[in-house]
């Protein structure tokens, strides 16, 4: 494994720290008056979920994981467990549903996900960047409404609430950035 310095420390790298693997989620690097300067890390336990605040001068030295990457579908969830398998091989793996968070809706039926693994233990779920939706409610077009740069709410069909343009209207495909919750363009 190779060791990183406290200052090299960056969201989303995979520490072992504590007898445990952490992902980073925020990082900010504090330059008091006095005394050396250090990184205040946020970071979260992938075994469990919990947090941890922890500072790293630069001197301190820690693990850096490197996780394995593969592609795998989601089949379907079952007790707040989300069961995934590999296309190549047809192995199934389970994940708490609560890893994905408030991103979990956008979760569809035969999607291709990203899953982390460390040691042939599946530790992370990432959702593709973008996911197409369909608009289930929303204000009706307004002619002339186009020119200023305004927003309207619109609840999509996993129940999100998301703001789009004034001329997207209702049981219109959308595509939605999923890391930031958005609208990003037409489908």
């Amino acid at each position: 494994m190779p060791k990183i310095n406290g200052n090299e420390i960056r969201p989303g790298n995979v520490l072992e720290h504590n007898g445990g693997l952490w992902a980073a989620v925020k990082v900010d690097h504090v330059k008091p008056g006095k005394g050396g300067a250090f990184a205040q890390v946020e970071m979260r336990n992938l075994r469990n979920g919990s947090k941890l605040n922890e500072r790293f001068r630069s001197a301190d030295k820690v693990e850096r994981v490197r996780l394995e990457q593969k592609d795998m579908q989601f089949l379907y969830e079952t007790d707040g467990m989300l069961v995934f398998m590999d296309t190549e091989t047809y192995d199934q793996v389970e994940l708490p549903a609560a890893i994905l968070g408030d991103r979990r809706p956008f979760l569809q039926d035969g999607m291709t996900i990203l899953v982390e693994f460390h040691e042939a233990e599946a530790l992370n779920a990432t959702l593709p960047q973008k996911v197409t939706c369909r608009i289930a409610e929303t204000e009706p077009v307004v002619k002339g409404q186009t020119a200023a740069n305004s927003f309207k709410p619109a609840i999509l069909d996993n129940g999100v609430k998301v703001m789009v343009p004034p001329f997207v209207g209702q049981d219109e495909d959308i595509i939605v950035n999923t890391e930031t919750m958005e609208y990003a363009e037409r489908a």
